[in-house]
């Protein structure tokens, strides 16, 4: 329509000679939606509420007297309430190519008067503070201007008389030792790691000369094995030969030594046992012998001490059969003599050992005391009848036997 005005999103119409009036401007403030405006009674005027930026480079001088040259940008806009656009109106509506650079003037000064209260260090340290205090300080003035500023950033700081420089200089000095330590530091760590990577290199280059040494001798020791397989196994076969043939030797050894053993060996045996029994029997022979010629001779002694005993009783008292008894006693040893005679001539064997000897010795003993108790009972005629009685054998007399 012709006489319908719309406002763009970020502007802020604004209708003058309308009755309707809102709060104390003298003019009807439209945003966001259109409005009816009357030809020649009403006159409609457009103010921009978008997003100003106004650079500000200013020269201060700090607290300690240092000039600086400080760079600075402010984000602005007018307000979106009906007073910021009617005071932004008021004085801006007619220049409003000129709001930054009357908003940079602004907010160079409250910079001129916030950096003369601070020194060097603060002012580069605490820039955000710098920045509070220079918003804060033209709070105010903007408000009367129907400006709101949304940000106010330091972005530069120059100093002509090298003060920061030389503020800086010994952090400077410090990181630039700092820098060549480290730099130094990694030169040196990077000489070790290729130190190590040389020596791992080296020690690969190593290892894969070892197992490639090893694996060529393994090859060749297998190739020998496999050239070697043929005698080898020709060695191991006559070697098993040997070992069959001498286990065959041994057995023929055995064999002979058991035949020798069968056939001279154990006849021997059997010859020497029965010459050492012979030799023990003839010995054990001669030993009784002689024990059964020790107990005659002890048995004759021990009757002639009888006999000497008794001839000493019948001459005291003059019996004359004790007499004829002592003459028969004293033959004895002839007799018993005669008889071992007769036994050494004899080929006798004894079984029983000395009992046996002491009986034939005793049994010949025996005899003679038989002849004497003969010649006892021949003497006197009462026994001599008896035993005439009990044994018609006649028995030699004393005096016939004299």
């Amino acid at each position: 329509m012709l006489f319908w005005h719309v406002p763009a999103p970020n502007e802020a119409m604004l209708i003058s000679g309308s009755k309707r009036q809102t709060q104390d401007t003298q003019f009807r403030i439209v945003t966001g939606h259109g409005s009816f405006v009357l030809p020649i009674k009403q006159k409609a005027r457009m103010l921009s509420l978008a997003l100003r930026e106004a650079e500000i480079t200013e020269d201060c001088v700090t607290q300690q007297g240092i000039r600086l040259t400080v760079r600075a940008v402010s984000v602005f806009k007018v307000g979106d309430d009906a007073v910021s656009i009617a005071n932004a109106a008021r004085r801006f509506l007619s220049e409003q190519n000129q709001m930054e650079e009357l908003v940079g003037r602004i907010f160079a000064g409250h910079l001129r008067s916030i950096v003369g209260g601070l020194t060097v260090e603060q002012i580069i340290r605490e820039r955000s503070r710098v920045s509070q205090e220079v918003i804060a300080g033209s709070h105010g003035e903007m408000e009367k201007l129907g400006i709101v500023v949304d940000a106010l950033q330091i972005q530069e700081i120059d100093d002509a008389t090298g003060y920061i420089d030389n503020l800086a200089a010994p952090h400077a000095a410090a990181v630039a030792g700092q820098a060549r330590i480290a730099r130094a530091k990694a030169d040196q760590e990077a000489a070790e790691r290729e130190q190590q990577a040389a020596a791992l290199k080296a020690e690969y280059e190593r290892d894969t000369a070892i197992k490639r040494a090893g694996f060529l001798a393994e090859t060749e020791q297998y190739n020998a094995r496999a050239a070697q397989a043929g005698p080898l196994a020709q060695a191991r076969a006559s070697h098993e030969v040997i070992e069959e043939q001498t286990a065959l030797a041994q057995r023929q050894a055995s064999l002979a030594a058991q035949r020798l053993e069968a056939e001279v060996g154990r006849p021997a045996d059997a010859e020497a046992y029965r010459q050492r029994t012979l030799a023990e029997a003839a010995r054990d022979q001669v030993k009784f012998q002689a024990d059964g010629s020790a107990y005659a001779e002890r048995t004759l002694a021990q009757a002639q001490a009888d006999a000497n005993t008794a001839r000493a009783v019948s001459l005291r008292d003059g019996n004359q059969e004790l007499i004829a008894a002592n003459r028969i006693v004293e033959n004895l040893p002839a007799l018993a003599d005669a008889a071992a005679r007769g036994m050494s001539g004899a080929s006798l064997t004894v079984l029983n050992g000395t009992d046996g000897v002491n009986e034939m010795a005793a049994g010949v003993v025996g005899q003679g005391l038989a002849i004497l108790q003969s010649l006892q009972r021949g003497t006197d005629p009462a026994t001599a009848q008896d035993g005439d009685d009990r044994n018609q054998d006649p028995t030699p007399r004393i005096a016939d036997s004299e």
